[in-house]
């Protein structure tokens, strides 16, 4: 089947997302200056249904961007602040006994944590102990929460947003390699130029308030979630997001010299499957009914960047995972 014929009644909402997504930048771009790439990857992560890790020195605007584009889409936000002391139960929630005033009899309440909400801001989810980050990683992975032994389904769309520092590393738990494999990118942010920064100062320090459009509500990302998984990819894109994968796992019979120079582990299936939902997602974004190697090729840093662990000879030479990704990319 042609990837006209497959998506034929789903062609005016590729046009209506097209122009939607157009919209929500033009929204969100009223307050947050710059960053265009970084808006870029987390609309496709949150229309794949993926999740995002975000990493920045403070002050460029991670939690801002988040809650603005929370409150564009019309979603219901939730801000997690990781401290030491912050126990799963007040990410989950928690069972209270309640006492019926008139029969006097107890019985227990759920109380939902903040974790019931459409966009989830864990902010410096690295500086909470692992039983906390494990909280996430049934929430993330199945969208549902069990507290005393009761599922609760949470609610679509679902998406969340970790953010690290990667500044001070003291007293922190580095997120294992298994919860970093479950965010779909890793993207960092960038300073902003020197012209971006005079926008950014001009604006903050006035009382300028822009007022926000709601552009789009769960229903809608919910049914361009879906369009997504229907979008036909040809066996070549595939077939090239595979290769792409196996390539970064050394000691393979397809493995460049330099992967099994510099890397201990590389990426898994779920990079391949990622890589293909972003190039699906981009596609039709921009458009059009199909991806192709470039919409893969677009997505290899942020999904791969986690995935790929260099050893004591890539450090010794200062080579880092996006060096391995760009020198494969060349090849």
């Amino acid at each position: 089947m042609k990837p006209e014929e497959i998506l034929k009644d789903d062609v005016q909402l590729v046009g209506q997302l097209n122009s939607s997504v157009k919209e929500i930048k033009s929204e969100i771009g009223k307050v947050i200056i710059g960053q265009n790439e970084i808006i870029d990857q987390l609309l496709i992560s949150l229309l794949a249904r993926g999740h995002c890790l975000l990493v920045g020195v403070p002050g460029l605007a991670k939690t801002l961007l988040i809650k603005t584009l929370a409150e564009v889409l019309d979603l219901k936000f939730s801000r997690i602040q990781f401290t030491p002391d912050l126990m799963p139960g007040e990410i989950t929630g928690t069972e209270l006994v309640e006492e019926d005033p008139v029969s006097k009899k107890r019985n227990f309440r759920f109380i939902p944590g903040p974790i019931f909400a459409n966009v989830i801001l864990a902010d410096e989810i690295n500086r909470t102990p692992p039983k906390t980050q494990a909280a996430l990683l049934e929430a993330m992975q199945e969208h549902k929460v069990t507290t005393a032994g009761v599922t609760t389904t949470l609610e679509e769309p679902f998406f969340v947003l970790a953010t690290q520092n990667p500044i001070e590393q003291e007293g922190t738990y580095p997120l294992p390699e298994a919860q970093l494999d479950r965010f779909m990118f890793n993207l960092w942010l960038d300073y902003p130029s020197f012209e971006e920064e005079m926008k950014i100062v001009e604006a903050t320090t006035s009382e300028y308030k822009p007022g926000l459009n709601k552009v789009i509500g769960a229903k809608e990302i919910i049914s361009y979630q879906n369009l997504v998984r229907k979008v036909p990819v040809a066996e070549n894109v595939i077939k090239f997001a595979v290769e792409i994968s196996n390539k970064t796992r050394p000691n393979k019979n397809n493995s460049p010299d330099f992967i099994n120079k510099w890397i201990s582990w590389g990426a898994g299936p779920r990079a391949s499957q990622y890589l293909i939902l972003a190039a699906k997602t981009r596609a039709i974004v921009q458009g059009r009914y199909s991806p192709n190697i470039d919409d893969v090729k677009s997505a290899m840093v942020p999904v791969l960047r986690h995935r790929i662990i260099t050893n004591f000879n890539a450090e010794a030479e200062g080579i880092s995972s996006v060096d391995v990704i760009n020198k494969l990319m060349e090849e």
